[in-house]
């Protein structure tokens, strides 16, 4: 018999530390004395390990039968060896005779050693990956380490992962030590622990943001119904209320626009237009291709196709800069968008018996309007956000519809 304040308390400490169970741990134990067994009688066939886990005392036994003649001392004892450990041994019976660790050899040893530092391994590796694991598709916080060739190592606590050049943002660069928000794309297993990688890109960064800061869509009272996404540049998200008392625009940019401001901080000031979602098509195109002032939609469900008209001045506010504002709409709402200004509608004859019912040069909602001006329908904008941003003079009509 064998006993070990020492091994318990090297357990004890490895299942704080490295978070393996200390079961898991006495089990390698038990494997790396049959081990030793085997690599010390040549076979370990009959050999059983039975270890307390509260004091981790342990006994090693062989299992011999009782023969007349004695042909594998390994798995035979004599009639007479085993009377002089008990008279009522007979031929047949099953004799426990125990061994000593300390008769091990020197080899016998170091590989049942092997045994258990393999297990410690394998455990770590696969608490690590269980870890991360749970938190592919999430968000979490990381530490920039270095560049490797274009891509970027990024210390997440216990392990690595890599912001391949593809999911990074173009235009975005990192010092070392700088503290970063990642979206995990990926957990793999490999013989050298967990493999994880990252992405800055993924419109999924912009929802678990909205749901990290914002209350009521982490409460779940706010529901973030579709995203669109042009990394560094800007985002379109539709956000829905399941609460009448609660305005989903107003509680995903905050008082003064804290909120929507903290986001697009992390997202180095990547814009944010967060409007509000509608079951009805022609509303839901409305108000994704704000900040511009729609007269009129026309949207056919089946073909997933829409012929929009807007005054002749927001035409290119509309568009937006290289089409990024229809592309966007188009991606969030599901719909290919014609635009047209009300001068080639009615010159096309798609536009007839509308009233040219706006008024300013600058299209701002009463109910729509916070903090300086910087909030357009619940739209993100620096001030001064109007059709400057997006002057294409001469802009003609065109489809949007995403390419992607």
């Amino acid at each position: 018999m064998s006993s070990s304040n020492e091994l318990l308390e090297a357990l004890n400490i490895l299942e704080q530390e490295k978070n393996i169970s200390k079961e898991t741990l006495l089990e390698a134990i038990e494997n790396s004395l049959v081990t030793a067994c085997k690599n010390h009688f040549g076979k370990s066939e009959n050999v059983k390990v039975s270890i307390d886990p509260e004091t981790c005392e342990f006994h090693v036994f062989q299992e011999k039968t009782v023969v007349e003649t004695v042909e594998d001392s390994v798995e035979q004892i004599s009639v007479v060896n085993a009377k002089m450990i008990d008279s009522k041994y007979e031929v047949g019976d099953i004799v426990n005779i125990e061994v000593q660790s300390k008769e091990f050899g020197r080899i016998a040893t170091q590989n049942a050693k092997n045994v258990i530092l393999q297990k410690i391994r394998e455990e770590e590796r696969k608490v690590l990956f269980d870890q991360y694991y749970s938190k592919e598709k999430d968000v979490v916080t990381g530490v920039v380490q270095r560049y490797v060739g274009k891509n970027v190592s990024i210390n997440l606590g216990k392990v690595d992962a890599i912001l391949t050049e593809n999911e990074q943002v173009k235009g975005e660069v990192f010092q070392p030590t700088e503290r970063i928000k990642l979206y995990i794309l990926e957990v793999k297993s490999t013989s050298k622990g967990p493999k994880i990688l990252v992405s800055r890109t993924h419109p999924e960064l912009v929802k678990r943001l909205f749901e990290s800061e914002v209350t009521e869509v982490k409460e779940g009272i706010v529901e973030i119904k579709a995203i669109a996404r042009e990394a560094g540049s800007r985002t379109k998200i539709a956000v829905w209320s399941n609460d009448p008392d609660v305005d989903p625009v107003g509680a995903c940019v905050g008082m003064n626009g804290a909120r929507v401001n903290a986001i697009v901080n992390e997202l180095r000031g990547e814009k944010i237009d967060i409007i509000t979602w509608n079951e009805n098509p022609a509303m839901m195109i409305e108000n994704a291709l704000s900040p511009a002032k729609v007269i009129s939609v026309i949207a056919d469900a089946e073909e997933k196709a829409a012929k929009v008209v807007v005054p002749d001045y927001q035409l290119s506010l509309a568009i937006g800069k290289e089409g990024q504002n229809a592309r966007l709409a188009a991606r969030l709402t599901g719909f290919k968008i014609d635009i047209k200004s009300e001068t080639q509608a009615r010159e096309s004859g798609d536009f007839l018996d509308y009233e040219n019912d706006y008024e300013d040069d600058e299209y701002y909602e009463e109910e729509g309007d916070y903090a300086d001006g910087e909030y357009q329908d619940g739209e993100y904008a620096e001030e001064n956000y109007a059709e400057e941003n997006y002057a294409e003079e001469n802009a003609s009509e065109e489809n949007y519809t995403d390419k992607e």
